[in-house]
C-alpha cells in the first residue's frame, strides 16, 4: 500500500457532476479493499446508495452534523483513524462534502478551511484518501476557499493538478491576515505579574459562572487558560494580560478569554496547528497549544512585534440564558 495522501477537490453544479466524480472514487476503494467513509447528508446517501448498488454495503456513511461537530477534534479523530487503518494495511478513503459549512458562524467556517489546509501537512504517509465536493451553490469564500486547500481536482473519474492551491502554512498566514476585534470597553482585566494558577484558576470560575457556560465546558476552559497563561509567562514577555468578556452575535454567543503579553513568537512556531503522531512527537507543533484548540470552541493567535494574543472562544448555549443570568447577577 502506497503511503502517499491524496487530498482532491471535487466541484460540481449538479447531481451528474456529484455522482461522476464520487462514485469512482468510493468504487475503486471498495474494490482495493480500504475502509472507506462518505460523510453526507441523509439526501445524499440515499443517492449514493442506489448509484452504487450492492458496494454500498462496503461504505460507512456518516451525517455531515456529526461529522463536522469541532475542527480539531474532528481533525485528531481522523488522523488517529487513517494511521490504525494503515497500521491494519488498509487506506483510509473519505467523501466528505463540507454543505454544513453554509450554516455555521463565520469563525467557525474559517476553522474548517484551515483544516483543509492543514490535512495536507497532517496526513502526510498517512497513505489515507480524501475527497471533498463542493457544490457551486456554496457560499462563494466557501468554494473559492476550496481550490486553494486541495491540491488535486477532479472531473469524474480524472483528476489533475489544482493550478490555485496555495501552500498551507501560506494559506494559514492568510486566515490569520485580519488583526482581532479590540476587546469591548467593559472586559475584565487583570495584569498578571508572577502567577498564582490557584488564584486565577478561581478568578476565571467566577466569571464564567456569571454565564450559562456549562460544567464541563468550564474544565475544560480551566485547562486551556492554565496551559496559555503558563505559556506566556515561560516563553512570552511583561506585561501579560488577562482578559474575558462575553459576546452575542446573533445566534452564536461566546465566553472569551483573552491572554495577551508582549513577546513575539518565532515564525514557524505552528502555533499547535497539527496534531501529535503516535510516536508522541508533534509536525511542527507544541502539543499544549493542540491540546488547548481541542479543549476550545475557536482559538485565535496573532503574533507580531506588539507582542502576542491568544483569545479562547467557548460557545454559549443562547443569547437569552445569558441574558437572564446576567439579570440574576445584577448585570
Amino acid at each position: 500500500m502506497s503511503d502517499s495522501f491524496t487530498h482532491c477537490v471535487l466541484p460540481y453544479d449538479g447531481v451528474d457532476d456529484f455522482l461522476g466524480g464520487a462514485l469512482p472514487f468510493l468504487r475503486d476503494g471498495a474494490e482495493a479493499g480500504d475502509r472507506v467513509v462518505a460523510v453526507c447528508g441523509v439526501a445524499r446517501e440515499m443517492l449514493l446508495r442506489e448509484a452504487l448498488g450492492p458496494a454500498a454495503g462496503d461504505v460507512e456513511f456518516v451525517e455531515s452534523a456529526t461529522w463536522y461537530s469541532h475542527p480539531a477534534r474532528t481533525l485528531a479523530d481522523c488522523l488517529s483513524d487513517a494511521d490504525a487503518t494503515a497500521w491494519r494495511g488498509r487506506r483510509l478513503r473519505i467523501l466528505g462534502e463540507p454543505v454544513v459549512w453554509a450554516s455555521r458562524p463565520p469563525l467557525e467556517v474559517l476553522e474548517w478551511q484551515r483544516v483543509e489546509a492543514m490535512l495536507n501537512i497532517a496526513f502526510r504517509g498517512t497513505g489515507a484518501a480524501i475527497m471533498c465536493p463542493y457544490a457551486s451553490s456554496l457560499p462563494a469564500g466557501v468554494v473559492a476557499a476550496g481550490r486553494r486547500t486541495h491540491p488535486e481536482t477532479v472531473r469524474g473519474a480524472r483528476s489533475m493538478a489544482n493550478p490555485l492551491y496555495m501552500d498551507p502554512w501560506a494559506y494559514i498566514a492568510r486566515c490569520d491576515g485580519e488583526p482581532l476585534t479590540p476587546p469591548p470597553e467593559d472586559a475584565d482585566e487583570l495584569e498578571i505579574g508572577l502567577p498564582d494558577l490557584y488564584w486565577l484558576r478561581a478568578y476565571v470560575t467566577d466569571y464564567a459562572r456569571r454565564t450559562p457556560l456549562p460544567e464541563e465546558d468550564l474544565q475544560r476552559l480551566l485547562v486551556a487558560v492554565t496551559e496559555v497563561l503558563t505559556n506566556a509567562h515561560r516563553h512570552g514577555a511583561p506585561p501579560i494580560t488577562l482578559r474575558m468578556w462575553t459576546e452575542a452575535p446573533g445566534a452564536d454567543p461566546a465566553l472569551v478569554c483573552e491572554v495577551a503579553d508582549r513577546g513575539r513568537w518565532a515564525p514557524g512556531s505552528a502555533y499547535g496547528l497539527v496534531p501529535p503522531r503516535p510516536s508522541g512527537t508533534a509536525t511542527g507543533g507544541r502539543f499544549g497549544l493542540w491540546a488547548v484548540r481541542l479543549l476550545c470552541t475557536i482559538v485565535q493567535i496573532r503574533t507580531g512585534p506588539g507582542g502576542t494574543t491568544v483569545r479562547l472562544r467557548l460557545r454559549l448555549p443562547a443569547v437569552p440564558a445569558l441574558r437572564d443570568r446576567e439579570r440574576v447577577n445584577g448585570g
